[in-house]
């Protein structure tokens, strides 16, 4: 059992909290038996897994499922978890994971893309919610918070796994690719004409969504096929980005059930 603060891999796993250390070596942090359970469920590539005597007794079948899939396996002291977790209370697992996001979010369906998003809260928020709701993917550029911060990881409730992801280095020329591809791109802006819910979202669509404090930039906006806005009483200036996120997600969700259900019965 590890349980010198000065093992090398112990000294490795901690440099992890550091965004610039997980972009050097490629691996970021998993953190709780449920990130665990959600990264084994999809075959997730580990590096290493690390847990306390304790939790080992209470999750054998998870730990042997974890060992299969990782290319080292320790059992640690509690001591050794909390130094290498980012959380206060850590449950008694923190795992490694190479990083690596997927660069085919599908040009189809519903999308998101994201600009300079920063609270790691809400990042993972979007997540949860745009795999809930049967998003086909996000994309976030590259000046937002990192898709690895184990913050977004545990926002998210394990569906970062399940998601298609990728950081776009130029966010315009990835709308203008969605464009060319005939799907329609839709903005949110307070100023705009037209209400969220009257959008034809059985059209493909990619979410545009910016900034939490400044919003879109002109220049995105102005992309955009659709402007969009949501409709809020007098005295309140803005919603929470995950929020509108989830309005717009779930009013597509709502257009598409009805639209498969007439189909449906019209069938009958």
């Amino acid at each position: 059992m590890l349980t010198s603060l000065q093992n090398p891999l112990v000294k490795q796993i901690r440099k992890l909290h550091s965004a610039k250390e997980r972009r050097e070596q490629g691996m970021f942090l998993l953190e709780g038996t449920h990130l665990l359970e959600e990264a084994c469920a999809v075959n997730y590539p580990l590096v290493t897994v690390c847990c306390t005597p304790e939790w080992h007794s209470l999750h054998e079948q998870l730990w042997q499922q974890a060992c299969l899939g990782a290319e080292r396996a320790e059992i640690v002291s509690a001591e050794i978890v909390k130094a290498i977790a980012t959380t206060v209370q850590p449950d008694g697992v923190v795992a490694t994971a190479k990083r690596s996001f997927s660069h085919q979010v599908p040009f189809t369906g519903l999308a998101l893309a994201l600009s300079t998003i920063q609270d790691p809260g809400n990042l993972g928020t979007i997540i949860r919610t745009a795999a809930a709701a049967g998003a086909a993917g996000l994309w976030l550029s590259a000046d937002s918070v990192d898709l690895d911060n184990p913050k977004v990881l545990r926002a998210s409730a394990g569906q970062w796994f399940r998601l298609p992801m990728a950081v776009s280095s130029d966010l315009t020329a990835t709308i203008r690719e969605y464009q060319q591809a005939g799907i329609q791109v839709i903005a949110t802006l307070p100023t705009a004409k037209l209400t969220y819910w009257e959008v034809d979202w059985q059209h493909p669509s990619l979410i545009l969504l910016g900034n939490e404090g400044a919003g879109l930039s002109a220049e995105l906006a102005a992309l955009a096929d659709l402007q969009v806005r949501i409709p809020l009483s007098s005295g309140v200036e803005s919603l929470n980005v995950a929020i509108a996120a989830a309005l717009m997600l779930y009013e597509a969700q709502r257009q598409n059930s009805l639209a498969t259900e007439h189909n449906r019965l019209g069938c009958q």
